[in-house]
């Protein structure tokens, strides 16, 4: 399911660095700051702020400006939305405006996917280090394809036959070095193609694909 929400016309610039950070505090502030969802592998997603203009210093929305959320569980869903019916605001004078609530589209078993926020994908080297995958490594597509399968195994759906792929033929593809909480992350910029039966298709396009999407990466179009 998704919700897609128009947001009004910011007053302020929106710095890079505290997009995500204002959009990831928002939704937590309307799932409720004590909640079992922050910390956990996340089975929703959310899209960075889409028709906005771009300055040198950051971005600011327009009046036809909006974000979405996606998520498996309609429950959270409920609770999003009356999150933002008690406080709609999101950051410096922007806020939502309406709530518009999305079905979940039936897909077929194989589907390319345009992001709505960068795709980042890491790989655990050891219990310190980790390697940012970029959408031209070989085993982007590995690392990719795990993530959707736990995500698949902890909704208590099947993970067999899933899999998950960077569309590297895309000749637009590119990478992006993202601050989040002056923790720099390098993500991808770059179509992915998830094959699986129908449901799992779609289940990707709800919890989004690749690491970290509770924080605004990998959700999809």
């Amino acid at each position: 399911m998704r919700l897609l929400l128009p947001v009004t016309k910011s007053k302020a610039t929106i710095y890079f660095h505290q997009h995500q950070v204002f959009l990831t505090g928002a939704l937590h502030k309307w799932i409720g700051f004590k909640n079992d969802v922050h910390g956990q592998l996340s089975l929703h997603s959310f899209s960075w702020l889409q028709n906005v203009d771009i300055t040198r210093e950051g971005l600011r929305t327009r009046d036809d400006s909006y974000f979405f959320i996606n998520a498996y569980d309609t429950a959270l869903i409920k609770k999003i939305v009356r999150g933002i019916q008690e406080d709609p605001t999101i950051c410096i004078g922007v806020s939502v405006t309406d709530i518009h609530i999305e079905e979940t589209p039936v897909f077929p078993s194989k589907k390319q996917f345009y992001p709505a926020s960068p795709v980042f994908v890491k790989k655990y080297l050891d219990r310190k280090n980790e390697k940012h995958v970029m959408y031209t490594d070989p085993e982007a597509a590995t690392c990719l394809t795990t993530v959707l399968q736990r995500k698949l195994r902890q909704a208590g759906l099947s993970d067999q036959g899933v899999s998950v792929s960077f569309d590297t033929t895309y000749p637009k593809a590119s990478t992006k070095l993202i601050a989040y909480k002056m923790v720099n992350n390098k993500a991808n910029l770059c179509p992915v193609v998830v094959e699986g039966t129908p449901e799992q298709v779609a289940f990707a396009w709800e919890v989004g694909v690749g690491n970290c999407t509770g924080i605004g990466f990998g959700a999809l179009k």
